[in-house]
């Protein structure tokens, strides 16, 4: 008789545990329905989205006058299009503006193996899958052309075809998708030039010490409009089937990636990236194709 008593006191004082974890798990399975709410989210910073680019920033991918310890562009004006693609993805995800931190993250560390001091990089990396083996990558915020800036009046300056470009010399940056085109598709006669980094390479077209420089259409239309007197735009290279495009970073494995890709889709469907195309990288179309 003691020993039913014990049990139903035992059954009465359970109860509401009981109660309590089906509650709990009514509330889980709710909250994994959802995922993309920014309590959900796999941040650095719980309710802040830290997002990394390379210092200085450029136009026409950041803009506005330097501040908060940015060079050139501040990534915090929302001006130029990478940082106006960041902020229409951080409100498209929940987040206000004043909950969008930026880090620099220089662009060799940002697409290297490792722990990532950022939730996404956005610093004009194009995808490939030799690089998707040590990162992950978002969809597509730009699909990519990539074209080559030349001195005005010189011997290459005339050239109309991809073939033509062969007997110079060449140069870009070291590891970006413009070195691997020169090699690849102009195959030139002579060994291209690379260089740490994109200001080196720019410094050399200037100087004449290459004859023309590869990198991508909008960096092209910055580089003879704001760093290199009397360069032009000699042309763009025909586009390959499915086009390279630049995506996000984000660390190996982080879920982060799904909920960016639902935010891309939106704004790719509603016309936001579109209408951010237009008003910050417009100037870099019509150039000619090379054949």
């Amino acid at each position: 008789m003691k020993r039913a008593v014990v049990l139903a006191g035992l059954a009465l004082a359970l109860a509401p545990l009981a109660a309590g974890c089906g509650g709990t798990k009514k509330k889980a399975a709710s909250s994994k329905g959802t995922g993309c709410a920014v309590s959900q989210l796999n941040l650095k910073k719980s309710g802040t989205l830290t997002i990394g680019t390379d210092n200085p920033a450029y136009p026409p991918w950041y803009g506005g006058s330097p501040g908060h310890g940015w060079k050139v562009s501040d990534p915090y004006s929302g001006k130029g299009y990478e940082s106006a693609v960041a902020y229409a993805l951080a409100k498209q995800l929940g987040f206000s503006h004043s909950k969008v931190t930026w880090k620099y993250v220089s662009f060799d560390s940002a697409k290297a193996p490792g722990q990532k001091p950022f939730d996404f990089d956005m610093n004009q990396i194009s995808y490939s899958p030799a690089r998707a083996k040590v990162v992950d990558f978002s969809d597509s915020y730009y699909d990519l052309a990539q074209a080559i800036v030349v001195n005005g009046g010189t011997p290459i300056s005339k050239v109309t075809t991809v073939a033509g470009l062969k007997p110079y010399e060449l140069g870009a940056e070291l590891g970006t998708t413009s070195y691997q085109l020169i090699t690849s598709t102009i195959e030139p006669s002579k060994k291209p030039s690379v260089f740490p980094t994109n200001a080196g390479a720019v410094q050399a077209l200037k100087n004449k010490q290459i004859d023309g420089l590869v990198v991508d259409l909008p960096t092209a239309f910055y580089v003879t409009a704001a760093q290199v007197s009397g360069s032009k735009i000699l042309g763009r290279f025909p586009g390959k089937p499915g086009g390279e495009h630049l995506g996000l970073v984000f660390q190996k494995g982080n879920p982060l990636v799904t909920c960016v890709n639902k935010a891309l889709a939106t704004l790719r469907s509603n016309g936001t990236l579109k209408q951010l195309d237009h008003q910050w990288l417009a100037k870099a179309t019509g150039a000619p194709i090379l054949k």
